[in-house]
């Protein structure tokens, strides 16, 4: 039985031999992912000033503010 030939615009082959494919090799039970974390254009914009001025990273800078921000959070609990 054979297969039309699949019309499509990305570079997926129609189909992929997974008989060599091993399950979890890469699983790290212990893994800590880190999200990414995406700003508004104005509020990076203010941010990067602020780290700059206090001659840290934005990085270093965000994490600060976060920090603070749950510190009143518990607070007020």
């Amino acid at each position: 039985m054979s297969r039309a030939p699949r019309e499509s615009n990305n570079d997926m082959n129609p189909e992929y031999d997974f008989a060599y494919g091993v399950r979890g090799k890469f699983y790290r039970k212990d893994a800590v992912l880190v999200p990414p974390i995406h700003l508004e254009a104005d509020v990076l914009k203010y941010l990067q000033a602020r780290a700059s001025a206090r001659d840290k990273t934005l990085s270093a800078l965000v994490k600060e503010l976060l920090k603070k921000d749950i510190e009143l959070i518990e607070v007020v609990r």
